[in-house]
């Protein structure tokens, strides 16, 4: 009888319990991301026959888009506080059910007040996800796995935007039961938040002490990590105040920089299938029925899935995180005004478009590196909230100015330069933050 198989080596154990943790966590987390990126921008792709049908200008569409993320800032920082203090399962489900309800509730909008209310609504019940998401986070990896377990989840961005043009490029066709395909496009992609809400009790554990996938060991383990790490980061924060924190240069670098460059990459995310349309309806060959045009814009946003893997694995490999961050977004300015240009054929500024896709999902990894890099521990700590506001600011001013330039009649070339000029100015404020150091790989 052979003997039995020795036991794992004490060093293993967190390396083992990285893994269950992992495979646990992420997919799931990923899977809610998705869900809520194509929530929170299929208004975008139901635009297209929206306007026909209900008969809405340009600056009601900018207006009601940028709605969202005034409802989003409200309950943002609360929303986080939850997750801390209360239950991420519970909040999560909470607010899994009710986007999801608001999602499907726009296919009922008449009017443009409805439209506002609508958007402003869902704004309000999303608000706190990816801030809870960040906190939660806190609860089961350790700084070390934190950034690589962020970088996977934050392919779901470009991720639920190709599977979201696809999918609504086949429900934009639809007429079933006398509902128009713009209303199908709403109604059956808000089902699967409420459907995985309610599942989510059984899916998602608030913490490693609740955790019965783990071992009592792998929990104590884990547990232990996570409280010294804790500890540390409290002692940290409690060196320096958010208002201290606000007279350092690198920290309104940093909010401007991401303010600057968000104001083209959210303008785009909701914009650019209207673009689309625009370019190809110009007496080019290619049809621009309304499922072909989300065909080529969802071809532009899986170049982004492989901006966001390339632009990961060479900023870990070089370690240049500021100057991968800085060349991404003066590459997506570079491509938008080449895309610009007038007179070319609709090949020419698809491809120009394939490249700036891949170099506005390239940005935001090594970004989120470099308050760590360029701030000292306390600072980056009370700061972190502040530039994330930031980011969300032009959720509101991007869509609001695109929809009354496009009411004023301006060329879809100018509204192209609009977003440019935002990459390359946050491109701009980017590379005048001085980094530190380079940091471990």
């Amino acid at each position: 009888m052979p003997p039995p198989d020795p036991p794992p080596a004490a060093d293993d154990l967190p390396r083992r319990v990285r893994r269950k943790v992992a495979r646990r966590i992420i997919p799931l987390l990923f899977l809610l991301y998705i869900i809520s990126y194509l929530d929170r921008a299929n208004a975008g792709f139901a635009k297209l026959q929206m306007e026909d049908r209900l008969g809405f200008p340009a600056e009601v569409f900018g207006l009601g888009l940028g709605l969202f993320y005034v409802g989003y800032l409200l309950l943002e920082i609360p929303g986080a506080l939850i997750v801390e203090h209360w239950s991420a399962r519970k909040w999560f489900t909470r607010i899994l059910v009710t986007w999801g309800a608001c999602s499907m509730a726009m296919a009922l909008v008449r009017e443009p007040w409805q439209f506002y209310l609508a958007r402003f609504l869902l704004g309000l019940a999303e608000a706190g996800f990816f801030p809870g998401v960040i906190v939660y986070f806190t609860h089961w990896f350790p700084r070390a796995d934190r950034a690589r377990a962020l970088s996977g989840m934050l392919l779901a961005v470009p991720g639920s935007l190709a599977l979201g043009a696809a999918v609504s490029a086949v429900l934009l066709r639809q007429d079933w039961f006398g509902l128009d395909g713009w209303q199908w496009v709403f109604l059956v992609e808000g089902t699967p938040a409420v459907l995985i809400g309610a599942a989510l009790p059984l899916l998602m554990t608030d913490r490693p002490r609740d955790a019965r996938w783990l071992t009592p060991e792998e929990r104590d383990c884990l547990e232990q990590a996570l409280a010294a790490e804790r500890r540390e980061a409290a002692a940290a924060a409690g060196a320096m105040t958010l208002g201290q924190a606000l007279r350092l240069r690198a920290v309104w670098l940093l909010a401007l920089g991401i303010l600057a460059t968000n104001l083209g990459g959210m303008g785009m995310v909701f914009w650019l299938a209207t673009m689309v349309k625009e370019f190809i309806g110009k007496g080019s060959p290619v049809p621009a029925d309304d499922s072909q045009v989300l065909v080529w814009t969802g071809a532009v946003y899986l170049c982004g899935m492989l901006g966001v893997v390339v632009s990961g694995a060479v900023a870990d490999r070089t370690r240049q995180r500021k100057w991968c961050c800085v060349v991404a977004q003066l590459a997506s300015g570079a491509f938008l005004a080449a895309s610009a240009i007038p007179g070319q054929p609709w090949p020419l500024v698809f491809t120009w478009l394939c490249l700036a896709g891949f170099f506005t999902h390239a940005w935001f990894s090594p970004y989120w590196v470099l308050p760590t890099l360029a701030l000292t521990s306390s600072a980056a700590a009370v700061s972190i909230g502040f530039i994330n506001m930031s980011a969300n600011v032009p959720g509101f001013l991007s869509n609001t100015i695109m929809g009354y330039m496009q009411a004023a009649g301006l060329s879809d070339g100018a509204r192209l330069l609009f977003l440019s000029a935002g990459f390359v100015l946050g491109g701009v404020f980017v590379g005048l933050v001085p980094v530190r150091k380079t940091g471990p790989g």
